[in-house]
């Protein structure tokens, strides 16, 4: 049995540590809590399974996970993409830190940060085929 799926906008905003679990879901797909808590251990901080688990069921309960529970150990899913979350949060981020410009938001991030060629590179590729999609 599945959770039911909500419309984005009627989800809260994950917090930084429901992104954490969304992140190792995004990369791994669908997985256990005791997965989930042994990624969680490897690439972030020490947490207990227990807090993991809560956590986990939580988010279900929020619609940002889904819950399988057709066999004997429950799998656990992002309830939307990555890059449609992402998406959402960028875009609130951008308008309440920068009024809604993104060049601002890329002025900022290109002075703090000493940026590759090859980042560097990409980006010019970026702007060349939104500049070319836009005519």
């Amino acid at each position: 049995m599945k959770a039911k799926r909500q419309p984005q906008q009627d989800k809260p905003e994950p917090t930084r540590s429901e992104l954490e679990i969304l992140q190792v879901l995004w990369e791994h797909g669908p997985s256990t809590v005791r997965f989930v808590n042994d990624q969680l251990n490897e690439q972030k901080r020490e947490v207990q399974y227990t807090s993991t688990l809560k956590l986990m069921q939580i988010m279900v309960d929020k619609g940002l996970l889904l819950r399988d529970e057709s066999s004997m150990k429950h799998v656990y899913s992002a309830a939307e993409e990555e890059g449609k979350t992402k998406g959402l949060l960028l875009n609130k981020f951008v308008d309440t830190l920068y009024n809604g410009s993104v060049s601002s938001l890329m002025m900022q991030l290109l002075g703090n940060k000493k940026t590759s060629k090859k980042e560097l590179d990409a980006i010019k590729e970026m702007i060349k085929k939104l500049d070319k999609d836009a005519h």
